[in-house]
């Protein structure tokens, strides 16, 4: 009773946080003071308005079926809110430079021939040797006949791409040849034996299309040599066993094509349709030197 009694007599003390501080700050106001006015005035729905006048103002589409053909182009371009380009969608073609092999006798030459004949904007480029003048051989356009002194002195001024000694006689591709006819637009065709080939895979990697020309079989090959007496027995001999070791190398091309005996057409048009196609590729090859 006396203990209920002195628990009653004691003053009741506020003991909250709030009550602690000297002058409590009213939150309330803090806020408000600190919110930009401005939002106070707009409402959502004229947040929305003010978006939506910044996109472009539709415009009907005529009837399709009987709108005039610009009316109707206009008013598509006006819907997607741009001019339609007049620029074209597939990337321009660039110049290619192709390399054709293959084993002595299957008709490199005369694929090149038939090439330059029906195919614009090509040029072949015309490689020096050391190796006599054959009858029926013009200098300058089958091949560019200079000396082995003068050959040496080509490769000593780094004029060549590519250069090789090929029984027993020196031949190279001039560098000058392929940079002025590519800045005119031209595909370079290179013709170049298997060896040649070999060094210009590692000198232009993937920049460049290379092609693997092969007879029927390996009879046809061997009788086309015999056919050609050009070389003696002995000459023709290597010219054999050589060209069955190259027919091993088919796997490092791009392409194999093959020149049927009394079928050039054929040939020239499968070597054209592999240039178009390339022409073609979305990512095409940069020619490098």
């Amino acid at each position: 009773m006396l203990i209920r009694r002195f628990c009653a007599s004691i003053p009741h003390f506020n003991l909250s946080p709030v009550s602690l501080t000297k002058k409590p700050a009213n939150h309330l106001v803090v806020f408000n003071k600190f919110t930009p006015r401005t939002l106070n005035s707009q409402n959502p729905k004229s947040i929305c308005s003010m978006g939506e006048s910044r996109r472009p103002a539709a415009v009907p589409i005529p009837a399709v079926e009987t709108a005039d053909r610009m009316e109707l182009y206009r008013a598509l371009e006006t819907s997607v809110g741009s001019s339609f380009s007049l620029e074209p969608l597939a990337p321009k073609p660039r110049p290619l430079i192709v390399v054709i092999s293959g084993p002595s006798g299957v008709g490199k030459d005369c694929l090149i021939k038939r090439l330059r004949e029906v195919r614009e904007n090509i040029h072949f480029v015309v490689t020096a040797t050391s190796r006599p003048m054959r009858e029926g051989e013009v200098n300058g356009k089958d091949y560019f006949f200079v000396s082995k002194e003068e050959f040496l002195t080509m490769v000593e001024n780094d004029e060549l791409l590519e250069y090789a000694l090929v029984y027993g006689d020196y031949k190279g591709i001039p560098k000058q040849q392929i940079r002025d006819y590519m800045a005119k637009g031209h595909d370079i065709i290179l013709r170049v034996d298997i060896q040649g080939a070999a060094t210009l895979r590692k000198i232009l990697g993937d920049s460049a299309v290379f092609l693997f020309l092969v007879a029927e079989s390996e009879s046809e090959l061997v009788m086309r040599l015999i056919d050609r007496k050009t070389e003696s027995k002995e000459a023709l001999l290597v010219r054999v066993a050589t060209a069955k070791e190259e027919l091993k190398q088919m796997k490092n091309f791009d392409y194999v094509v093959v020149n049927a005996e009394g079928k050039l057409e054929n040939c020239v048009k499968m070597v054209e349709s592999i240039m178009d196609a390339e022409k073609a590729k979305v990512w095409q090859k940069r020619a490098m030197m």
